[in-house]
């Protein structure tokens, strides 16, 4: 007997291929031999869909935003008279103009999801011509503004579809013309609902049969229904079935995905030949959300586990493979996640197919981000991207609801600016619009809403949804992390009625910087898993709170970010590659009940700098009850796990140190190997360079040079360090440097900075940039754009080595040099037993961001 993941996802899910070939419909994919050019170019390229013609967006801020054009040679050897050709394209973004022959058939206008074109009037016998316009510019569909890039392209498959003359109907937003709910279901019984729309394209009458097979986990066939329907020519119908008395039906959830089919055929009455076939997915459950209990499916209270994800990876952009968007559901399984938030636009069939067939619940949304725009069009096309969202994507089991709008007030003016009541009136009624389309399209799942953290969205009435999620990121943009605890219960106590889930949380890391004291925005990898040990545990405990999803789950291209990784939001729990983080781990001890987890986090460490006498903490991630961690085969003990964690310190000597881990879970014993490298103090003296961080808590370790910078620190006798000044920090891009981050913290207003070293002849080398000329920073920075890049005039210095003059009259913005990096070095006797740069500002203040010391 085949099991459900041999059987109904053959038909669900490969793309119904075994059936459809041996009906009358053909499908096949035409991504190959397609040209491309930008309208500038005079040649065009030859190029493989799925596509996107902004790789520019890895390395500018401003990527192009236009049209481009692709072609393709379609050739038909024959055309039947009794068929329809029809051309399916599953994402061109943001609009695409589509012809044939130089006739222009049709125009679509959401770049998320698919459209149909009929092309059977425009094709000739032999060679055709086909030329899509594609372009990511429109300012009338959504998003105008969001915090992700909108790669231009037709970056999804492009089918062609082959259907007989009576066929299920082409024209429904894209769907395949069959939508099915389950008016009915609980433990015992179920009921199903088949709404067929079929189209007559022939020039006759016909009279056919609609054969309707409800097809179980297991490949059996459990019922079969037949509807004789009359249908002229050039007529639409829609053919509704009831496959009630479904006695016992296997529950669809995350620990039991059972799927069943629903195969959809029309049968020539007269001749008893097959004409059309489609087959659905279905899955048997029922869900709720409480304001006090949280979310329940099939009767039972389940905690929502999840994650956002973005349909991104270097360097394809948008254009993956369906295999890379089922390798991504199947990481996100991994970790033991049972919710995803589909963010923030509807994504290919591949990914919901994966999670019908995982198990894993989905919210997805259209993109009607940030604001909502007056241009012309802007509504009308954003409830057409709903409509066709839901109409797409209304039979997989998975989703449990869909949003409409994200941080939509992110970049409304403010309530004293003139525009504002127009803003707040126009959004209003989008809304409702929204709210009210969304419910007529599809009542049996909710309505989601997602709110950055702020009040106004409650008072000017937009909490309109079923569900509303917040987007909080205290401790983070700004705040402290218990101010998240303390926004949700404010919220809950005021509205202890409406569903809450964190829609979105999450802290941005840079495997290159660490810090044994890390602090808000430092983007080290210790304080996101101090951010995310604290977000955790409140959402799991706390019943009212339905549930979270995790920003991101992977680190994903903006174009316009700056920060420590320009063009990169690096909050993921898996780096863009699909490498785990050590905090991965952290999410998979919570959430992976079913298996045991122990990881020894010092994956995204490489080489360590320690102290004289410092210990190094070692981190254990999992879900056992006690680890025992053993250092170069001696045992430092036995540690209980509190919140899935626990620290060992460790006194490493320099070089590679062997770590083993082992626990026991549900009897079962489990262990972990790593190994970890360290670095000493540089020794100066036999030619090692010290490098230093200045201005940073963090070390940082290039990744191009291998060269490991030490943190700050105010100097001491015998040893080396800051006088004077405070710590700076920026989030602006510093160009034309892969070590961003190095001039991004600074010491503002220092004195002196002293180095206590042997007599000797030194090199010298001091880093600096100027940023105080106003750059163009993301929204997305909340409060703390408020306080970066202030402009305070130029500030210039002059610079002293041991009492002698290296600059007279220096500024790091000569020559218009701003956000760029200065490295100057100077070659410096050492006759006083210590190195000392003294400056001297002859307008403004002093401003060092890093410091190299090699002796020669």
């Amino acid at each position: 007997m085949k099991s459900l993941n041999a059987a109904v996802i053959s038909w669900c899910l490969v793309g119904v291929a075994a059936f459809q070939l041996n009906a009358e419909r053909q499908v096949k994919t035409i991504n190959d031999n397609w040209d491309f050019k930008f309208p500038e170019a005079k040649e065009w390229t030859r190029i493989v869909i799925p596509h996107t013609f902004n790789d520019d967006a890895y390395r500018m801020r401003d990527y192009y935003k236009g049209k481009g054009f692709y072609r393709r040679n379609l050739r038909m050897d024959s055309i039947d008279s009794g068929k329809r050709y029809f051309l399916k394209f599953d994402g061109a973004n943001k609009a695409a103009d589509v012809s044939v022959n130089g006739h222009e058939i049709d125009s679509h206008v959401s770049g998320y999801t698919s459209f149909v074109v009929d092309v059977t009037d425009f094709l000739n016998r032999g060679d055709n011509e086909v030329v899509v316009t594609v372009d990511n510019s429109r300012a009338d569909i959504g998003p105008v503004s969001a915090d992700f890039t909108f790669w231009g392209g037709i970056y999804r498959d492009v089918w062609m579809l082959t259907v007989p003359s009576v066929h299920f109907d082409m024209a429904d937003y894209g769907s395949n013309g069959v939508a099915i709910s389950t008016p009915e279901v609980n433990d015992r019984r179920a009921e199903v609902e088949v709404n067929s729309g079929i189209k007559n394209d022939s020039p006759s009458e016909m009279t056919v049969v609609v054969k309707t097979s409800l097809i179980d986990p297991d490949g059996n066939v459990v019922k079969n229904l037949r509807r004789n329907l009359k249908i002229q020519p050039g007529e639409t119908k829609n053919v509704v079935v009831n496959v009630d008395n479904i006695s016992s039906p296997k529950l669809w959830s995350p620990e039991t995905p059972n799927l069943y089919a629903v195969k959809s055929e029309l049968i020539d009455a007269v001749s008893g030949n097959k004409l059309d076939e489609v087959v659905n997915p279905l899955g048997f459950r029922w869900f709720g959300f409480d304001g006090e209990k949280g979310f329940s499916l099939n009767g039972k209270l389940l905690k929502l586990r999840g994650v956002n994800r973005h349909q991104d990876m270097a360097p394809l952009g948008w254009a993956l493979s369906d295999d890379a968007h089922r390798r991504d559901f199947e990481l996100i399984k991994e970790i033991g996640a049972n919710f995803v938030r589909l963010a923030h636009y509807p994504q290919d069939d591949a990914a919901l197919d994966a999670c019908d067939r995982l198990g894993l619940l989905v919210w997805e949304e259209i993109p009607v981000v940030n604001r909502v725009d007056s241009i012309p069009g802007f509504d009308d096309n954003a409830e057409r991207g709903l409509v066709e969202m839901i109409r797409q994507h209304r039979n997989h089991p998975s989703v449990i609801g869909w949003g409409y709008m994200n941080e939509i007030l992110l970049r409304a003016p403010g309530d004293n600016d003139s525009s504002w009541t127009g803003v707040r009136n126009h959004t209003l009624d989008l809304a409702h619009r929204l709210e009210k389309r969304l419910k007529e399209e599809d009542s049996s799942r909710v309505s989601f809403i997602a709110f950055h953290g702020s009040d106004r969205y409650n008072k000017v009435g937009l909490n309109i949804a079923d569900v509303v999620g917040w987007n909080l990121y205290q401790g983070w943009y700004g705040g402290d992390l218990t101010g998240f605890d303390r926004y949700l219960e404010d919220q809950h106590r005021r509205f202890p009625d409406k569903p809450i889930i964190v829609s979105e949380w999450g802290a941005g890391s840079d495997r290159r910087l660490h810090s044994m004291v890390p602090v808000p925005f430092d983007f080290s990898i210790e304080y996101q898993q101090k951010y995310v040990e604290h977000y955790l545990p409140y959402i799991e405990n706390h019943d009212y709170v339905a549930g979270g999803a995790y920003w991101n789950f992977i680190d994903f291209n903006v174009a316009e970010r700056q920060e420590s990784m320009p063009r990169v939001n690096n909050k993921g729990i898996l780096y863009n590659n699909r490498d785990f983080k050590d905090v991965a781990y952290y999410f998979k001890s919570a959430w992976r009940d079913d298996e045991a987890v122990l990881h020894i986090a010092v994956d995204d460490w490489g080489d360590r700098y320690l102290a004289e006498g410092q210990l190094m903490p070692i981190k254990i991630y999992g879900n056992v009850d006690e680890v025992e961690l053993q250092l170069n085969g001696h045992s430092l003990g036995k540690k209980k796990l509190e919140n899935f964690n626990c620290v060992f310190p460790a006194n490493l000597n320099p070089g590679k140190s062997i770590l083993v881990a082992r626990g026991v879970k549900d009897g079962e014993e489990i262990q972990d190997v790593a190994t970890v490298s360290l670095k000493g103090c540089p020794d100066v003296m036999s030619g090692e360079t010290l490098a230093i961080n200045v201005g940073g808590n963090c070390s940082f370790e290039s990744d191009h040079d291998d060269m490991l910078w030490l943190p700050d620190r105010r100097y001491e006798k015998g040893g080396w360090g800051y006088v004077g000044g405070k710590s700076k920090s920026t989030t602006a891009e510093i160009f034309n440097t892969l070590d961003g981050p190095l001039y991004q913290t600074s010491r503002e207003g220092l004195s002196e900075y002293r180095i206590d070293v042997p007599n000797g002849r030194y090199e010298v080398e001091l880093l600096m940039t100027d940023v105080n000329r106003p750059s163009t920073l993301s929204p997305y920075l909340l409060g703390r754009n408020q306080v970066d890049d202030k402009v305070r005039g130029e500030s210039r210095i002059a610079i002293e080595i041991n009492g002698r003059s290296v600059e007279k009259d220096f500024s790091p913005s000569d020559g218009d040099n701003y956000f760029q990096p200065v490295r100057r070095r100077y070659v410096v006797e050492n006759n006083e037993g210590s190195i000392s740069v003294k400056f001297i500002p002859l307008s403004g203040t002093a401003t060092l961001s890093g410091m190299m010391l090699r002796r020669l």
